[in-house]
């Protein structure tokens, strides 16, 4: 299991040291919420800060974009230093061409999607992809409850993968908690992103552990 914790609920006037408390707490990977108050209510940053970023972390960079027409700026976010690059289905007229935008940047291409929308949007897609993000609650805030239905859409998209012999791994994002991370990595979950329930209770290191225990 990989713990990705969502820079949304750190402390936006230290994103240096929190950053650097991360590699010392053992992380290996960071979700960066980019919000454009259009698809989602919220506006949060951009490629320049995650270039500022860059500059002061070796983290995987795990950037999921929650904006309207991402294939606009994929380049843009490659160069500022993005590992992984993921854009939402629902924002995507040609989904399979801005798939292929991200992995020509050299980025690993990922899709989330919205609790309501089905599995079935990317069924053809799982072979070129890196990864799924199970979006289990609605996307835009921190500290919201896990959507109880989106552990069955985790099963189901395991078997897809399963089923398509693909590698591609399974993220979830949304009210990922101590008390229900076993649960998902036993329904199939590769990566845990996790907000509020991961920065609010340093120190980040014992909290990282406490993930990892879980999750055994």
């Amino acid at each position: 299991m990989i713990l990705s914790p969502s820079m949304l609920s750190s402390d936006f006037t230290n994103m240096e040291s929190e950053l650097k408390a991360l590699e010392a707490a053992g992380l290996e990977w960071v979700h960066l919420d980019i919000m454009d108050g259009m698809f989602v209510p919220n506006i949060t940053f951009g490629p320049p800060i995650i270039k500022a970023m860059r500059a002061k972390s070796n983290l995987f960079f795990d950037c999921h974009l929650m904006i309207k027409e991402p294939g606009r700026y994929i380049q843009d976010f490659a160069d500022a230093g993005a590992d992984l690059i993921c854009v939402h289905a629902e924002t995507c007229d040609h989904l399979e061409r801005v798939c292929a935008q991200i992995a020509e940047t050299g980025a690993k291409p990922v899709v989330a999607l919205n609790p309501h929308t089905p599995l079935e949007s990317i069924k053809y897609l799982i072979p070129q992809l890196y990864m799924v993000l199970i979006m289990s609650v609605n996307p835009g805030f921190g500290g919201q409850k896990f959507i109880p239905f989106c552990l069955d859409k985790v099963k189901e998209l395991r078997a897809m993968i399963t089923e398509a012999k693909a590698d591609t791994l399974i993220q979830i994002d949304g009210g990922v908690t101590l008390d229900n991370a076993a649960e998902l990595t036993a329904a199939g979950v590769d990566i845990l992103v996790s907000g509020s329930a991961f920065f609010g209770f340093p120190p980040y290191d014992e909290r990282h552990q406490a993930f990892q225990n879980v999750c055994k």
